[in-house]
C-alpha cells in the first residue's frame, strides 16, 4: 500500500489589567513588535502555559504544532486521513515492515539538515522517553535508517494506523541538537515556517518568520505568544484589541464580545453518564434502559451550557465529519433496535458521581438527578475535584458517572477510545462493561485500515457500544475561538493542532 502526499466589563478590565500589565499584554519584544519589515505580527492569548518546559515528548507539542514551528512527518485531513508532511510517501512492505520517504530539501531552523538520521534520532528519543508519549503507549516499534531520505519503521504487532500516529505533534522532528541529555529544546530546532526566538517561562513566547521554509513562506512577520490562564483576562485582552487570537474564551464572557469576533469550534469530547454494568442496579440492562429514557438532552444543553453544546445522538460528534453518516447505515440502526426495553426506576436506589475541575459538570449533575427522580429513582449525588474521585469512578463504585471525554486521541481516531472505555480489558472502565460482541467490534476496527471501511467499522462498533446502555452520550462540546477583525485564515482546528499556519496574517 503506497501513500502519496495529495461578570462584567469592568470587572474584565481589572483582571485584564491584573494579568498583563497596564502596559499591554503584547509589548515588543527585541526580535519582534506589533509589526515586521515583511508584514504584521499575529498576538497569540493561550489558556495554558506550558507544563514540561515545550518538550514535544509532553502535551506541550500541541503548542508547538499550533505555531506551526514544529513538524511531523505526517499529518492528517478533517477526516483523520493521513497526509504527506515531512514524509513525502510510505509503502507497507507487510504486516509488520513499513518505509517512509523523507521530504529532501529541508532546513531545520539552524540550519541542520533534515534526512533520515535526523528522523530516526528524533522517533528514538520518543521511544526512549519516561514517561512514553500517549501515542506511543503499549506499542513496540524499532525504527532504523536506510540511506539518506529512507526509514524503516517495524512494529510489533500489526499496525495499520501508523502513519496517523507519526502524525502526533509529540512524534515532531526537530533537529539533532535539540536533544541534551534527558531535555529537548524546541528553540531554533523546528522545520516550521515559523522558528522560536525566545521562551520567557510560563509567560510567553516570541516567533519569526522562518524564511528558509521548505514550503509556502509564513505570511505573518511572527507571533507574540502569551500564556493567559485567567479566562475572564483572555476576553479582555480580545475586547481591547490586545490579541489577535484568542483561545478558549469561557462561555460567560461570550456575550460581552461582539458575535462576529467569535467562532465555536466543535470538540472531539463527549460529556456521557456512564452507568455500571457490573454490580448495582443498572447491572440489568433493563434499567439502564430506563435511564437511558429518562435523560432530556436538550434541557442540560440549554441550563448548563447556554445552547452552546450539540446534542448527542451518539459517542462521536461533529469533530468527527463522517459519523453522523454513518449512522443511517441500515446495520447500524438494527444494531440499536436489540436494545433492552426499559424498566420502571420507581424507588431504585442509585449514587451519581461527577467531579468540580470542569464547571458545568457539578450543574449537569443536578439537572441528571432531578431527570432520573422523575423517572422514579431515588440519586445520591458525590462531586469532588476530579484527582480525589477518579480511582473510585475506575473501581466501579459509582452506579452513574459523569465524565467529559475526549473521543479522538493523538492518532485523530477514536478506536483507542472505544477500547480503553468499553472493551474487557479497557483501563478506562468506568462502566465496567465486558461484552463479546462490543469486544468483537472494537477488535474489527482497530484492524481494519483507515478510509471509509475503518469509518463503518468504528460507527459499527459505537453502535454495539450504544447498544449496551453502558454509556448514555448527553452533549459534544463546543469551545469559542476569539480572533480579531483583523485575524484572516486563522485555523479552527477540533483536534488542537492548528491555530497560526503560513496562511494566517493580519491585514492593516
Amino acid at each position: 500500500m503506497k501513500q502519496r502526499n495529495n461578570r462584567a466589563i469592568s470587572l474584565a478590565a481589572l483582571a485584564f489589567a491584573g494579568v498583563f500589565g497596564l502596559t499591554g499584554c503584547f509589548s515588543s519584544t527585541e526580535t519582534g513588535s506589533k509589526s515586521g519589515a515583511n508584514g504584521e505580527r499575529i498576538s497569540v492569548a493561550h489558556m495554558q502555559p506550558p507544563r514540561s518546559g515545550l518538550t514535544p515528548l509532553s502535551d506541550d507539542a500541541f503548542k508547538l504544532s499550533r505555531w506551526s514551528t514544529a513538524e511531523t512527518l505526517v499529518t492528517l485531513d478533517e477526516n483523520s486521513n493521513a497526509l504527506g508532511a515531512l514524509a513525502t510517501e510510505w509503502e507497507q512492505t507487510d504486516d509488520l515492515n513499513w518505509h517512509f520517504t523523507i521530504r529532501e530539501g529541508v532546513k531545520f531552523h539552524n540550519g541542520e539538515k533534515l534526512n533520515a538520521e535526523a528522523v530516526v534520532n528524533s522517533l528514538q528519543r520518543a521511544i526512549d522517553a519516561t514517561p512514553t508519549p500517549r501515542i506511543l503507549n503499549g506499542i513496540e516499534m524499532t525504527v532504523t535508517a536506510e540511506g539518506e531520505y529512507i526509514v524503516h519503521i517495524k512494529t510489533g504487532e500489526p499496525d495499520p494506523l501508523l502513519p496517523n500516529r507519526l502524525s502526533s505533534p509529540q512524534l515532531a522532528i526537530l533537529a539533532p541538537s535539540a536533544y541534551k541529555d534527558q531535555t529537548v529544546d524546541p528553540v531554533g530546532t523546528g522545520t516550521g515556517p515559523y522558528v522560536i526566538k525566545s521562551v520567557d517561562g510560563v509567560s510567553g513566547a516570541t516567533l519569526d518568520r522562518f524564511d528558509d521554509y521548505w514550503g509556502e513562506k509564513a505570511q505573518a512577520a511572527g507571533i507574540d505568544v502569551k500564556f493567559v490562564p485567567d479566562g475572564t483576562a483572555r476576553a479582555a485582552a480580545l475586547r481591547t484589541g490586545d490579541a489577535d487570537i484568542v483561545e478558549s474564551i469561557p462561555v460567560g464572557q461570550a456575550a460581552s464580545i461582539d458575535a462576529e469576533r467569535l467562532t465555536e469550534v466543535p470538540m472531539p469530547r463527549t460529556n456521557t453518564l456512564y452507568l455500571n454494568t457490573e454490580s448495582g442496579p443498572f447491572a440489568d440492562p433493563a434499567v439502564r434502559a430506563a435511564a437511558r429514557e429518562a435523560i432530556n438532552r436538550a434541557q442540560i444543553i440549554a441550563s448548563a451550557y447556554e445552547d452552546h453544546a450539540d446534542e448527542a445522538a451518539g459517542l462521536l460528534g461533529p469533530a468527527l465529519p463522517y459519523a453522523a453518516g454513518q449512522r443511517d447505515n441500515n446495520e447500524y440502526k438494527q444494531i440499536l433496535e436489540g436494545r433492552s426495553e426499559p424498566a420502571r426506576g420507581e424507588g431504585i436506589k442509585i449514587s451519581l458521581g461527577t467531579f468540580t475541575d470542569r464547571t458545568e459538570l457539578p450543574e449537569v449533575a443536578v439537572l441528571i438527578e432531578q431527570q432520573l427522580e422523575a423517572a422514579g429513582f431515588v440519586v445520591e449525588q458525590d462531586v469532588r475535584e476530579y484527582q480525589y474521585i477518579e480511582a473510585d469512578a475506575l473501581e466501579g463504585k459509582f452506579d452513574a458517572f459523569i465524565l467529559s471525554r475526549a473521543t479522538v486521541l493523538d492518532s485523530g481516531d477514536p478506536v483507542a477510545y472505544f477500547a480503553a472505555d468499553f472493551s474487557c480489558e479497557g483501563g478506562f472502565s468506568i462502566s465496567q462493561l465486558c461484552d463479546e460482541g462490543v469486544d468483537a467490534a472494537i477488535k474489527k476496527a482497530t484492524e481494519t485500515k483507515p478510509g471509509e471501511e475503518r469509518q463503518k467499522a468504528i460507527a459499527l462498533a459505537e453502535a454495539k457500544i450504544l447498544s449496551t446502555d453502558a454509556a448514555i452520550p448527553l452533549l459534544h462540546e463546543r469551545v469559542f475561538q476569539g480572533e480579531s477583525e483583523r485575524v484572516r485564515a486563522a485555523a479552527r482546528d477540533p483536534r488542537e493542532r492548528m491555530l497560526v499556519t503560513a496562511d494566517t496574517r493580519i491585514d492593516k
